[in-house]
């Protein structure tokens, strides 16, 4: 398992930018693109690139901490 599998990443429409929005907000504020797939793809590779460094600067990465919902029933 790749360590940014750990995070909970989502992509979502934002109706107020035209655009639409990558997340991971254990990690990073976000990123834009009008490609939801390829924003995805390009989400994954800042995550990777932010894993990186913060093991280049012997840095703990936070706890996955952001889930998504569950149905209760």
């Amino acid at each position: 398992m790749n360590e940014i599998d750990l995070y909970h990443k989502w992509v979502e429409w934002s109706e107020e930018d035209q655009v639409y929005i990558g997340k991971c907000p254990d990690l990073i504020t976000g990123i834009h693109g009008d490609d939801p797939v390829q924003l995805y793809r390009d989400l994954c590779d800042v995550l990777t690139e932010v894993v990186h460094h913060f093991r280049q600067e012997g840095r703990t990465l936070p706890k996955p901490r952001v889930r998504p919902m569950q149905e209760v029933l």
